[in-house]
């Protein structure tokens, strides 16, 4: 039998230890269990397939895709490039680009088959749409996204010159 003592004793020390609270690792751990079994039914199938696609994916990513969009910053960078390089006002600018762009292109690599209207006759069988409304939504959204990140900048940079001392 534990006494009422002990049991903070005991999550002190875990949280010590670990540095998190306890549901933390339990939640961690399910997680792992759960991804575990998703693996193992995932390459019960067909393993070497699924071998052959994440070892492409990353020598994809890694020769083509970082490149790419390591240049593309450094360009975003020298574009809005102020009299300051590292103003806290120019990496707001940087930032609120990166991010719409970001999720723009994640959209696109997603529904890739659908905005390049690859999809034909399988997509219209199964979802009654025509494969032409993907691109005008990617492009609707991307447009949404950039407007609002624009909005928001605008309001920062205005909030931002209003507090300032005259």
């Amino acid at each position: 039998m534990t006494s009422p003592d002990r049991k903070p004793v005991v999550r002190r020390l875990f949280h010590l230890l670990y540095g998190e609270p306890w549901w933390h690792l339990a939640t961690l751990l399910a997680s792992f269990a759960l991804c575990g079994y998703a693996m193992a039914q995932l390459l019960a199938g067909d393993w070497r397939g699924v071998l052959e696609w994440a070892v492409g994916a990353a020598v994809v990513h890694d020769l083509v895709a970082v490149p790419l969009y390591g240049s593309a910053d450094w360009l975003l960078h020298r574009a809005v490039r102020g009299s300051r390089p590292r103003s806290p006002r120019r990496i707001a600018v940087v930032n609120h680009i990166r991010v719409p762009a970001f999720v723009s292109l994640m959209l696109l690599l997603v529904y890739w088959p659908l905005i390049s209207q690859d999809s034909g006759a399988q997509l219209r069988y199964a979802t009654l749409l025509d494969a032409g409304v993907f691109r005008t939504r990617w492009m609707a959204v991307t447009g949404v996204l950039f407007g609002l990140s624009g909005l928001h900048l605008a309001f920062r940079l205005w909030r931002e010159r209003r507090k300032a001392p005259v």
